[in-house]
C-alpha cells in the first residue's frame, strides 16, 4: 500500500456488540456519511457490531484529491481498517459506495466477511451525460454570501432546477451547499467529479473472484440491477444472492427503511 496515494478519511463511529464484526458504511456519488447515520444507530440498536459510516474522498468532511477511481477509494478504506485496528469488516455501500466496497473485496478479500452492494452491480452504470450536466448546473449557481443558509438553499435550488428535475435529487444535491468563511461553496470536489466521471460509472477490470458471501440488494422502482448484470454479478460473487425491496427506487434506504434494516440484519453472521 503506497501511503501517498491514501487520504485520510472523516468518519462516525457508533459504538456496537463488542463480539460482532464491524460494519463499514459506504455512501454513494454527492452523498456523505450522514447518509447512513440513522442506518448506523438502528443497526446498532438492534444488535449488530460496531458501524463506521465513512465520508469518501472529496465528499462530505474528507480531503480532496485530484483522483477519484475505486482503486484508489479502495485504498482509502483499506486505510482507514488498519488505521483503526480493524483486520476484519462487513461491507455495505451503496451505488458509488457499493462499487468501491466490490473492488476492496476483490482485492483484498481476507478483509472482507461479507458484503451487501445497495442497487448497484459490478457492470457500467447510468450514461454520463445525465451526471455531467448536473455537475455542470452546480459549477453555474451562484449564491451572494450575505444570505442565510435557508434563502441560500432556496435560491440555489431555484437555480438548479432547469437541468435537475426531481425535487428530492435537487434536496439531495443541495446538501452539499456548505458556508466557508462567509460564501457558499460546494464541499464536493466538482472539478475531480466530472474528470473522473467516465471511471464513476465504469467498474474496474477483475480476474479473480470474491469466495465470501454477498447480497446484491436493490430497489424494485430502481433499474440499477438488471438482469444484465446477472453475468457478471455471478462471475465475480459466486455466493452473491441477489434480492430486490419491493417499492424503493435507488436510494433503497431512505425509500423504504424498515425493509432494508431488516435485510441487513438477516444476511449478517
Amino acid at each position: 500500500l503506497s501511503p501517498c496515494s491514501a487520504v485520510p478519511l472523516a468518519h462516525v463511529e457508533v459504538e456496537g456488540c463488542r463480539d460482532r464484526l464491524p460494519l463499514v458504511l459506504l455512501h454513494g456519488l454527492f452523498g456523505s456519511h450522514g447518509n447512513f447515520q440513522t442506518v448506523a444507530k438502528t443497526l446498532v440498536r438492534r444488535g449488530s457490531g460496531k458501524v463506521l459510516t465513512v465520508d469518501a474522498r472529496n465528499h462530505g468532511s474528507s480531503p480532496h484529491s485530484p483522483v477519484m477511481t475505486y482503486e484508489a477509494m479502495s485504498m482509502d478504506v483499506q486505510h482507514l481498517l488498519s488505521r483503526l485496528g480493524i483486520t476484519k469488516c462487513i461491507l455495505v455501500g451503496h451505488s458509488m459506495g457499493g462499487k468501491t466496497a466490490m473492488t476492496l473485496a476483490l482485492q483484498q478479500p481476507d478483509l472482507v466477511e461479507r458484503l451487501i452492494s445497495v442497487d448497484i452491480g459490478p457492470g457500467s452504470t447510468a450514461p454520463v451525460s445525465e451526471f455531467s450536466a448536473y455537475i455542470s448546473a452546480m459549477k453555474e449557481v451562484k449564491v451572494p454570501p450575505e444570505l442565510s443558509r435557508s434563502a441560500a438553499r432556496q435560491l440555489a435550488d431555484e437555480q438548479l432546477q432547469p437541468v435537475v428535475k426531481l425535487p428530492q435529487l435537487r434536496q439531495f444535491l443541495l446538501t452539499n451547499l456548505v458556508e466557508v468563511e462567509g460564501r457558499y461553496v460546494w464541499r464536493v470536489n466538482l472539478e475531480a467529479i466530472s474528470q473522473h466521471l467516465e471511471d464513476i460509472i465504469n467498474f474496474p477490470v477483475f480476474h479473480k473472484p470474491y469466495p465470501g458471501p454477498a447480497l446484491f440488494l436493490g430497489g424494485s422502482n430502481s433499474p440499477y440491477i438488471s438482469s444484465r448484470d446477472y453475468p457478471e454479478i455471478q462471475r465475480l460473487f459466486p455466493k452473491a444472492e441477489i434480492q430486490y425491496i419491493k417499492g424503493a427506487g435507488h436510494i433503497v434506504h431512505q425509500d423504504k427503511f424498515e425493509e432494508f434494516i431488516t435485510a441487513v440484519l438477516s444476511f449478517l453472521p
